[in-house]
């Protein structure tokens, strides 16, 4: 036997050598919660609280997963998005907040109409795809990705919270590939927009064990794939039809720029909570 205390501090110092005590703080407080069913205000009712040897050898093999990099939520198996929980692993994006601002957006824009058909580019564990399926209801919602192994973790994602999503494996920048896919009402994209000259900027936990395709475009072609989505747009978007992108900040004038050169309309960059700019929207009227 252990005091909770004691292991739980312990995991903290020791997450604080990778992550700042903030974030070492959280993640071990997710794991407990997790894990052992224990919060950090039962800890603080009960300090003498006692933790089994097995439980105490449980947290010390999750701990030295963490300590190696894997994101807590690899670790765990799954990450909670906008309400819902999904399965991750190697081969999906652990989900972020500015995504659910993003979904937060266009089910703001869009709660008021039935039947829409919908497109996810790049959709990964799925996360879009289905936050919108269950927001949105009655939308016909069709999600496409290049990664066999995120389609088949989207697709349990989908099961487990009870939508339906058509899911099609799809590398969207070759031509062959997107000019089957049909007409849309919304395109939505987080794409891959991370630079390779930043990645000596990110986390080992993202650069070590997040999959390189869905994050990663080439320093001379940055707008690559919002360059091919929104061409695709161009021709699959019903009259009236939408974009919206997730973005890197650095690129938000760019990206407007590109738009509307293309005859996008109504083409906005909006910033997320945190003042960058990280998300784009235009529309079609053809």
């Amino acid at each position: 036997m252990k005091p909770a205390s004691t292991l739980f501090k312990n995991l903290v110092d020791d997450l604080s050598s990778l992550y700042s005590k903030e974030e070492a703080t959280s993640i071990a407080r997710m794991v407990f919660k997790e894990k052992l069913g224990i919060r950090r205000t039962d800890i603080a009712i009960e300090p003498e609280l006692q933790i089994t040897q097995n439980d105490v050898e449980k947290i010390k093999r999750i701990s030295r997963k963490l300590m190696q990099g894997f994101p807590v939520q690899q670790v765990l198996g799954f990450a909670d998005f906008y309400g819902i929980r999904l399965k991750v692993n190697k081969f999906t994006l652990i989900p972020r907040p500015e995504t659910e601002e993003l979904i937060q957006w266009i089910i703001e824009e869009s709660s008021n109409k039935k039947g829409l058909k919908i497109l996810d580019v790049g959709t990964g564990s799925g996360c879009i795809a289905i936050a919108l399926a269950k927001g949105l209801h009655n939308s016909q919602v069709q999600a496409v990705d290049i990664s066999t192994g995120a389609l088949k973790i989207a697709g349990f994602n989908a099961k487990i919270n009870d939508v339906s999503i058509d899911f099609k494996r799809t590398d969207i920048l070759q031509k062959s590939n997107r000019d089957n896919l049909g007409k849309f009402d919304i395109i939505v994209s987080n794409p891959p927009y991370v630079t390779e000259k930043e990645m000596a900027l990110m986390h080992t936990n993202v650069l070590d064990h997040e999959p390189h395709s869905a994050l990663f475009v080439p320093d001379g072609d940055p707008l690559l794939f919002y360059n091919v989505i929104s061409e695709f747009g161009l021709k699959h978007l019903n009259t009236g039809g939408k974009i919206y992108f997730e973005i890197n900040e650095a690129y938000g004038s760019e990206i407007k720029e590109l738009l509307e050169y293309k005859g996008f309309n109504n083409v906005c960059i909006r910033k997320d909570l945190n003042g960058k700019d990280r998300m784009a929207y235009c529309t079609i009227d053809l």
